[in-house]
């Protein structure tokens, strides 16, 4: 049983006003891939390093299995960690870098070679056990360290942004492979990156931190079509999603005399009479061919091949527009056909089906049409 729970747990470092993560209160099953993605500074790496045993819990609790580890040394937690910077040693080949910690640990040396051979063979690195880490590429170092995580058989896997420092081809090839890997061993892992493309589409949940305090912990699907508050709304989705602000309507809303259908009921506007925040994602938004909606003028026209990309300015509030620019504007991005024809300063009207707009107070933030 390594399940993982976080039970109010809070890290506050010495000197500082306010704590470096903030009450987490976070579940995470038996060999569930979690990921903690948010901004820098947001308390990922801390939190993950709370459960490594690196960092001390000012208050709450953190429990493997049944089995309170809040202050158990780092050594008697049966995790394994695996670093940004590898962490190998230099001087030893691969195969004396990952059976390293089963030998530190008392292992026979039979145990600790088939071990790292079965690692090995799993990871694709039987052919590189008797170089040494300067021999072999980004890549393969962090496959070692992966290895030498492995062969421990820990209860829990700790990756603390490990692949940061690839190059963006090599992050995604390999970030396949941790996936895929994690789920053949099925050990329950944790995973702290602040990059939310890689959060999507490696991790079964993700956690979404700001200022140390949890925001939401949901499915990468769920996340991205039922953001709780304006901060995962634009965290989270590449691109991110268009924020109009606008004001509540009998009918629905207006953004600078444009009316836009909403999904909101009564019960859900009540209190919130005033400013609203709407969220359209890119593919959300329709290109009008009858001049209907809200007006863009194009600033940039990205072909990608099976999609295209309009990069350009609302009129969200513009006195005056001159060298395709709106004062007073808001940025946003559509996702438009590939190979349609639309120029740099031009003007298209963008409309969206009331389901697929997204609804928040623009002063708290919190979404008003949660389901």
């Amino acid at each position: 049983m390594s399940t993982v729970s976080f039970r109010n747990a809070s890290c506050a470092y010495p000197g500082s006003t306010t704590p470096a993560v903030d009450s987490l209160d976070l579940e995470i099953g038996d060999g569930e891939f979690m990921v903690l993605v948010g901004p820098s500074g947001c308390g990922k790496s801390t939190s993950l390093r709370m459960l490594a045993g690196l960092e001390a819990v000012s208050s709450g609790e953190i429990l493997i299995g049944d089995r309170d580890v809040t202050d158990v040394a780092p050594k008697d937690r049966d995790i394994a960690m695996v670093f940004q910077n590898y962490a190998l040693y230099p001087h030893m080949t691969v195969a004396d870098n990952m059976g390293f910690a089963l030998k530190m640990a008392g292992a026979p040396k039979d145990e600790r070679e088939r071990r790292v051979r079965d690692a090995a063979e799993l990871l694709g690195l039987t052919e590189f056990l008797g170089r040494k880490p300067k021999a072999m590429s980004g890549g393969q170092r962090q496959r070692v360290a992966m290895g030498r995580a492995i062969v421990r058989n820990p209860q829990v896997f700790c990756m603390d942004e490990p692949l940061s420092n690839l190059d963006a081809k090599l992050r995604v090839s390999t970030r396949t492979q941790i996936a895929s890997l994690q789920q053949r061993l099925g050990v329950t892992t944790v995973y702290v990156t602040h990059d939310q493309v890689e959060a999507m589409t490696m991790g079964d949940r993700v956690a979404v931190l700001k200022d140390g305090l949890l925001q939401q912990a949901d499915t990468p699907l769920g996340l991205y079509d039922n953001p709780v508050n304006l901060f995962v709304a634009g965290f989270i989705g590449s691109p991110a999603m268009n924020l109009l602000e606008g004001e509540l309507t009998e009918k629905g809303a207006v953004v600078n005399g444009h009316e836009i259908g909403l999904p909101v009921t009564a019960a859900d506007r009540k209190g919130h009479d005033g400013s609203v925040t709407l969220g359209i994602r890119p593919e959300r938004f329709r290109v009008s061919d009858d001049g209907q909606g809200i007006p863009v003028i194009v600033s940039v026209v990205e072909e990608l091949g099976a999609d295209a990309y309009l990069y350009g300015v609302a009129d969200t509030g513009a006195e005056s527009a001159k060298e395709g620019a709106l004062t007073g504007g808001t940025d946003v991005v559509i996702r438009v056909e590939a190979r349609r024809d639309f120029e740099r300063g031009s003007t298209v009207h963008v409309t969206s089906d009331p389901e697929y707009v997204h609804v928040f107070a623009t002063e708290s933030g919190e979404r008003l049409d949660a389901a």
